[in-house]
């Protein structure tokens, strides 16, 4: 199943995308929540009754909604950094040592956005850079979790792009703070389930910016699977429904072109990953603040070679 979060003539709801209509589940059965992290809680009582109201419910044309963040408002929005072995190369081409562990970080969860919504150029820095990556979802609450048995703890895989403003980003070791500006994870275009997914770790995964192809790998670059990653996140705490993590992404993220090149306001940026479909973002200035008061001075940007740590 192809789940998503969606608004049409100014109501939200949740669907069933197939082909170029989606099912609209909520108006056939009100009783299901308008929250996909909610109805993933629910369990099996609730998709069996997804399932039940998919039969009757009414189709719209996907090209008269709006689609929204299938997951807006995750208890956990995690990054795995320096998982695929082409970027990892990028990485060691400058000089720069690999960790010896998986390398995760936060992004936290203001940073969500949706499918096709523009992301924000921070007024407090140009080193705004994508990162294509594939999105695990979730599904159930679990600890401790064996790599063998973590796919039953995924309830699908969604589309991301885990935009990164580099010189923050070197702030801290964590780099929780390049990552996390407000419109920096559009996720998308919907939920696929796991059962729609023969082998997730051989999925292409493509970035173009305005067109021209920047990031072209494949999940059978992934250092760590995915029951991997699973393993060793539950093995800290619990991992809950609806809780995303993402990925890594390949090589050809801009920080790495001779000269670096940062996405500009008016770019576009499409990420497409096989089975799962794609999310299109285009970059604006960010808003002005309410009363839009002057921002005090701030240092200048952070060297990112005088850090060992990148993502």
């Amino acid at each position: 199943m192809k789940l998503a979060a969606f608004t049409r003539d100014g109501l939200a709801g949740v669907g069933l995308v197939e082909g170029a209509e989606i099912a609209d589940l909520g108006a056939a059965d009100p009783r299901l929540p308008g929250d996909l992290r909610v109805l993933l809680e629910g369990g099996d009582e609730a998709r069996s009754a997804l399932s039940a109201a998919a039969l009757r419910a009414r189709r719209h044309p996907l090209a008269e909604v709006r689609l929204r963040p299938p997951i807006a408002a995750p208890r956990k929005f995690l990054g795995l950094g320096l998982s695929y072995r082409s970027h990892a190369a990028e990485v060691v081409s400058r000089g720069r040592t690999l960790p010896e562990h998986q390398n995760w970080f936060n992004k936290q969860v203001t940073a969500v956005n949706g499918p096709y919504d523009p992301i924000h150029l921070p007024r407090v820095s140009p080193q705004l850079d994508y990162e294509g990556e594939v999105a695990v979802v979730i599904g159930r609450r679990v600890r401790h979790v064996r790599k063998a048995e973590a796919a039953g703890a995924i309830a699908g895989f969604m589309v991301c792009n885990d935009v990164s403003v580099r010189d923050w980003q070197q702030r801290s070791p964590t780099a929780t703070l390049g990552k996390s500006f407000d419109t920096h994870g559009p996720i998308g275009p919907w939920l696929t389930t796991a059962d729609e997914i023969v082998d997730p770790h051989k999925l292409r995964l493509r970035t173009w910016v305005d067109g021209v192809l920047r990031q072209d790998g494949n999940t059978e670059e992934l250092i760590y699977t995915f029951g991997e990653m699973i393993e060793e996140l539950s093995a800290v705490f619990t991992l809950e429904p609806g809780d995303i993590l993402t990925t890594g992404t390949p090589s050809g993220v801009g920080q790495y072109m001779h000269p670096p090149l940062w996405l500009t306001v008016g770019q576009t940026v499409r990420v497409e990953v096989e089975g799962l479909g794609h999310i299109e973002n285009t970059v604006i200035a960010e808003p002005p603040r309410s009363g839009d008061q002057p921002w005090p001075d701030l240092q200048a940007p952070l060297d990112p070679a005088d850090y060992p740590g990148d993502t």
